[in-house]
């Protein structure tokens, strides 16, 4: 009997916006998906040792989940994301991740890099992604190979319509898994107590956000602390869009300009936020320049903001204690303004 192919998916960087549909095109496929393990101390002190210094930190710790995997599996998936609408592309480390990777010197099966180059997605460009992945792999079958893809795309919209209902992309995967056979977990915006709480947006790449250890965890920390918390993966991509036209110049990159589109919507939404935090990793090009417009726009709008920078060195007890702080101070405007009768 033929061994099964085994798949390895690093628990990174593309991981929280497209791991539903990797998972399901390879399944259907035939072949074992194998995901690394969740970050930890030895994965990001693995990733710091085979990084460039220069570096953030979702790309130290991706090395590390490529090592992890290494060993375990036939193929490692890092497709080379240029774009995903075909106007803005990814970050250029991005772009040159496969390069990286494959150059650190780590003992690796082989990649699987194609070019993900696709128009709004997921329409134009996606077949021909797929295709060229499965080729890479030796599968031939058009029929077989068209049939995973729509059922990878299919997946797609699943996973994003439960972050759009107010689920962590973790929660999404893991409803998913249960076929869609529990609501635990959405957050029932018009619910009276969930109107009452606090609402923080916090803002930043799914990649540091969603990742509780290179994040010290501030999402469950803030909902531990009774906030309701919007993320952009709960706006619909068709609000974003709109608020592409209000910047003279949007940026040149695909989750920074969600970030942005976000932090602009909840801006001019009335009551939609009390406060925002944006989550950047220190050393980030791109997200020094969406924290200063973000910041800019908070200010115009009057709403207080905070802005966390994280890397390897970040403690979970300063995290803790900068949000109780604007939490606090957040309550005490909110209690100024209900006295003044605004």
């Amino acid at each position: 009997m033929r061994r099964q192919s085994s798949v390895g998916i690093p628990r990174a960087l593309s991981y929280y916006t497209f791991y539903p549909m990797w998972r399901e095109f390879f399944k259907v496929l035939g072949l074992k998906v194998i995901v690394s393990l969740p970050t930890n101390r030895k994965i990001l002190d693995d990733g710091i040792r085979e990084t460039v210094n220069d570096a953030c930190i979702p790309i130290k710790v991706f090395h590390g989940h490529v090592l992890n995997l290494a060993g375990r599996v036939d193929y490692i998936f890092i497709p080379r994301l240029v774009s995903a609408d075909g106007k803005s592309t990814f970050c250029p480390k991005f772009l040159g991740l496969p390069d990286m990777v494959r150059h650190a010197g780590m003992p690796l099966p082989q990649l699987i890099d194609i070019r993900f180059n696709c128009g709004r997605f997921p329409a134009g460009g996606i077949l021909q992604f797929f295709f060229g992945v499965a080729f890479t792999m030796g599968i031939k079958n058009p029929i077989t190979i068209f049939q995973a893809a729509i059922r990878a795309v299919l997946k797609d919209h699943q996973y994003r319509r439960l972050m759009q209902m107010g689920l962590t992309p973790l929660k999404a995967l893991a409803m998913l898994d249960q076929n869609l056979a529990s609501k635990d977990g959405l957050v029932e915006r018009d619910n009276p107590e969930e109107k009452n709480k606090m609402a923080i947006a916090l803002l930043g790449y799914p990649y540091a956000v969603f990742d509780p250890y290179i994040s010290a965890d501030i999402y469950e920390k803030l909902v531990k602390l009774g906030v309701s918390v919007i993320t952009f993966e709960q706006i619909p991509p068709k609000i974003m869009r709109q608020f592409s036209r209000v910047l003279p110049q949007n940026f040149f990159w695909y989750y920074s300009n969600r970030v942005c589109w976000a932090g602009l919507y909840l801006l001019r939404a009335k009551n939609k936020v009390d406060g925002i935090i944006h989550l950047t990793a220190f050393g980030c090009g791109p997200d020094a320049m969406v924290d200063k417009t973000l910041e800019l726009e908070a200010k115009r709008a009057g709403l207080p903001f905070l802005s966390l920078s994280i890397d390897e060195h970040t403690g979970e007890g300063g995290v803790q204690t900068r949000l109780e702080a604007f939490i606090d101070m957040l309550q005490a405007r909110k209690s100024k303004i209900k006295v003044a009768g605004y």
